[in-house]
């Protein structure tokens, strides 16, 4: 009867850790599957492009948008960037999509050649002022070939609509510009560059690289006019971007990404805003998925693997909680079970690898280094984002004029620039290599050794 007993309690135990490793085992299965995904766009991002656009023959004629919500602080300063194109000015119009703004600031607006079209609505989204903006085209005398959509703080270079209508002259309907930071004066706006660039590196460069579409980023995109009209207003929801993607890769439009375009776009400086911002697009990346999953057998059916590869985009986690729960995993089987911990570990250090790659460069400085202890912070704000999805609360971001032109100013005329990846890689090392003699001198002859 003991032993019976105690059988019993051994084959609880062994069910029991076959439960553990198999749970261990698919969990890591799905991490593995998407740190591999971000790894091998990472990779290709490296590539060199195939081709650049030759000069057009025609100049089209743009609708430059600005949706500006409550926006007087940074839309002066927009336009009036905006106006030393290098483009034919006859061949542009400036249409800001007033709402909620002074007067003071339409008049100022109009004095500079742009066309305002006021709104009044308190709870009004992106969405419904490009269509506000549609509708107002539509009843005017001018058409328009291609538009561009710009945020209210964004500022280009002058050969920004040129390089675009080359684009779009070769056959390009739609197209996302290199969107960058124009502000990194906290750590919470260091970290989102490092972000924006991440994923410009692998959801955009790398994936045209390797023949899949770019993704939008909600500002420094132009399409078709008449391509645009029709699907704008079709959308109903919060997050043009998303909508736009999938509706888009539907139709099999191709999106291009123009990485020596640059948009440059500030970046949220502050917890409670990175909070609410990351909420917004939780949330509409989470409504989009489980739209698009309708059309996903069809898409399979037609090899429409664009459309299955961004659906697949949009089920992956966001990265700081990627990264966070994998250090969490790997801390807690360390203490459980060593041997289970390793290949945590080791899927932790290919995902420093991929970020490594993936992040240019210019953003590996001392402002990064002192940025990364708040890591931690963004990953609870975005874990707690978890438990808040859904519901179309209207909560835009703030934008204002901080004192950063200087390096702003060098950003406009000279580029962000990336001397590769390898040194980025040696940077990031840097911030947590020991403090010993011994250490700091293999360091710099590796440094060396590499420059040379």
């Amino acid at each position: 009867m003991i032993e019976q007993f105690f059988q019993i309690g051994e084959n609880w135990i062994d069910k029991e850790q076959y439960a553990f490793q198999l749970g261990d085992a698919i969990l890591f299965l799905c991490f593995l599957i998407f740190v591999l995904y971000l790894f091998v766009f990472a990779i290709y991002s490296k590539r060199k492009p195939q081709y650049n656009y030759p000069t057009a023959k025609k100049k089209y004629r743009f609708a430059v948008l600005f949706p500006a919500y409550q926006e007087d602080e940074v839309i002066i300063d927009s336009v009036k960037n905006f106006l030393v194109q290098e483009y034919p000015r006859e061949r542009y119009d400036i249409i800001v999509i007033s709402n909620q703004m002074r007067q003071d600031t339409i008049d100022n607006l109009k004095a500079l050649s742009a066309k305002v079209v006021k709104m009044d609505s308190p709870q009004s989204t992106k969405i419904e002022a490009l269509k506000e903006a549609i509708h107002y085209i539509e009843k005017g005398d001018i058409k328009y070939d291609n538009v561009v959509i710009l945020d209210a703080d964004n500022i280009v270079k002058p050969s920004y609509l040129e390089k675009i209508n080359d684009a779009l002259y070769a056959g390009c309907s739609a197209l996302q510009t290199h969107r960058v930071a124009k502000n990194r004066d906290s750590n919470i706006a260091v970290l989102d560059s490092v972000s924006e660039e991440i994923n410009n590196s692998i959801f955009r460069k790398g994936h045209t690289r390797l023949g899949f579409s770019s993704a939008l980023s909600g500002s420094g995109m132009a399409f078709e006019y008449e391509l645009f009209k029709d699907i704008i207003q079709e959308c109903h929801d919060i997050g043009e971007d998303k909508y736009m993607e999938r509706k888009l890769l539907l139709q099999n439009v191709y999106i291009e990404y123009l990485e020596e375009v640059y948009t440059y776009d500030e970046k949220v400086r502050g917890k409670r805003d990175f909070y609410n911002q990351r909420r917004r697009w939780l949330t509409t990346q989470i409504s989009n998925l489980f739209s698009g999953l309708f059309q996903m057998p069809a898409a399979i059916f037609n090899g429409n693997w664009d459309y299955c590869d961004k659906l697949f985009q949009w089920m992956m986690p966001p990265r700081v909680l990627l990264l966070g729960f994998i250090i969490l995993i790997a801390s807690f089987l360390t203490v459980l079970d060593f041997i289970t911990s390793i290949k945590w570990w080791l899927l932790l250090v290919l995902l420093g690898i991929t970020f490594s790659i993936a992040v240019p460069d210019y953003l590996v400085d001392r402002k990064f280094k002192k940025a990364i202890a708040s890591v931690p912070v963004l990953f609870i704000l975005m874990f707690l984002n978890i438990f808040r999805i859904g519901g179309h609360k209207f909560n835009p971001t703030k934008h204002s004029l901080k004192p950063c032109e200087k390096q702003l100013r060098h950003n406009v005329y000279s580029g962000p620039t990336n001397m590769g990846w390898t040194l980025s890689l040696l940077r990031v090392f840097e911030s947590y290599k020991k403090s010993t003699r011994k250490m700091n001198i293999l360091y710099s002859s590796v440094q060396v050794k590499i420059i040379a």
